[in-house]
């Protein structure tokens, strides 16, 4: 039974002190630094701002990554130096304290994001480890990392994929022949076929986050960044059992899109350049003359919906942002798929959808609409052209989308620094400490 996606995951008590800590101390830095000078109107017209602008820049480069953290720092450099300087009217002492009370809300505010640690049980290290690894992936990733010398040094053995190979007939056979563990390094596509034959016979998986974006990865807990370090996974590691999404016996770690994106995805030149491709197809899928894709599904309210411009199933819920970066998933073992749908009113919206997918709040698009589901039917007259993970391909409808309930054992290091937090925006960060505090997810 479909219903309205709730919240996915409530803070712990210590991530909500923490939201209460960062609130309370730029609260205090505020009611220090206007105290001081409240006798001085005009020096307080720069301050308030001042301190407004500081708080959202600190806490934006805080809790994001990339071009948003290297805004936040600079826009909060300026501020900050703006601020001292305006208060350096009220003494050096006031300067101080209001910096230590606003560093201080800073680092709480890191705290209260936090990172999404699951729970597992502590494991012993594989009695035979099998690596699967594709060099081709992450543009030489594999190469990069030393993977193979870093395997064999832990007593893994490693089977290299060339061109030409049956991936998954390449994991059968190292399950055939002993393997206890099985690990994949390679993108989100090849990680879903070796974790579906781990499924079939019941052992544990090793994700080895050599890939492009390794969205799996990051959602698993894994540091992305520290690829030979993963391999730990197969010696002493933690161990949990996950879901998988499966839509016509081909089973997906991520996400399965139909839709635009899928049209997206099925261009030979979407690998070599993936945004200029987006680019150059959106005018005719969007515009006014293009025809709306023929799928058929159930929605949240039990009611047939004729179409969806974007239609994406994912294994458990994102948390989103944005259709082209996604999102993340604090929960990968919480038994129901996550539906995304959007529709586009295409003489009126394309204007509203791009400016909102860019500012990372989709969800206000007046056509979004997201659930969960432990199943979805999806109805079209004629093969429907999908993206599964990432990966192109067709089928024949009717897709049966379905949830497989813990159906993976699965094996991280116990150094991994778990899934990453919710990153709002710069505006989105006082209210996101709020939710904490009042027990919700941030978003």
């Amino acid at each position: 039974m479909a219903h309205e996606h709730s919240e996915v995951a409530r803070p712990s008590l210590s991530r909500r002190a923490a939201a209460t800590a960062a609130l309370l101390c730029f609260a205090a830095a505020m009611v220090v630094g206007i105290w001081s000078l409240v006798d001085d109107p005009g020096t307080l017209l720069i301050v308030i701002p001042a301190f407004v602008i500081t708080g959202l820049a600190v806490g934006s480069a805080l809790v994001n990554r990339g071009l948003r953290r290297l805004l936040g720092t600079a826009v909060a450099a300026v501020a900050l130096v703006v601020l001292v300087l305006a208060l350096d009217v009220a003494g050096i002492t006031t300067a101080i304290i209001v910096i230590i009370l606003i560093a201080a809300s800073g680092a709480a505010t890191r705290t209260a994001f936090g990172r999404h640690r699951p729970s597992g049980v502590a494991v012993g290290p594989a009695r035979h480890g099998v690596l699967i690894v594709n060099p081709r992936s992450g543009g030489g990733a594999a190469e990069r990392h030393h993977l193979v010398d870093e395997a064999r040094q832990r007593g893994i053995a490693t089977i290299t994929l060339t061109p030409g190979d049956d991936l998954r007939a390449l994991a059968e056979d190292a399950v055939a022949g002993g393997a206890d563990v099985i690990g994949m390094a390679g993108g989100d596509g090849s990680q879903a076929l070796v974790a579906d034959v781990a499924r079939r016979h019941d052992i544990a998986f090793v994700c080895i986050p050599a890939g492009t974006r390794n969205h799996f990865a990051a959602d698993l807990g894994l540091d992305r960044s520290d690829v030979a370090g993963a391999l730990e996974g197969f010696i002493t590691a933690v161990e949990r059992r996950i879901d998988l999404g499966e839509v016509d016996g081909r089973v997906f770690v991520n996400n399965a899109s139909l839709g635009i994106y899928a049209e997206i995805v099925q261009s030979d030149d979407y690998r070599n350049s993936k945004i200029g491709t987006a680019t150059e197809m959106l005018p005719d899928l969007l515009g006014p003359r293009a025809t709306p894709p023929d799928l058929r599904f159930t929605g949240p309210d039990g009611e047939l919906t004729p179409t969806a411009d974007v239609l994406l199933v994912s294994n458990n819920a994102y948390q989103l942002r944005s259709l082209g970066g996604l999102g993340t998933r604090p929960k990968l073992d919480g038994g129901e798929l996550g539906v995304v749908t959007v529709l586009v009113d295409r003489a009126h919206d394309v204007p509203a959808l791009m400016a909102l997918e860019s500012a990372g709040a989709l969800e206000r698009f007046r056509g979004f609409h997201r659930w969960t589901t432990p199943t979805l039917r999806v109805d079209s007259t004629g093969p429907v052209n999908i993206g599964i993970d990432g990966e192109a391909t067709q089928l024949d409808p009717p897709l049966e989308f379905r949830c497989l309930p813990a159906a993976l054992r699965v094996r991280v290091p116990p150094h991994a620094p778990g899934a990453p937090p919710t990153r709002p925006g710069m505006l989105g960060t006082p209210p996101a400490l709020v939710r904490i505090v009042a027990g919700h997810s941030p978003r």
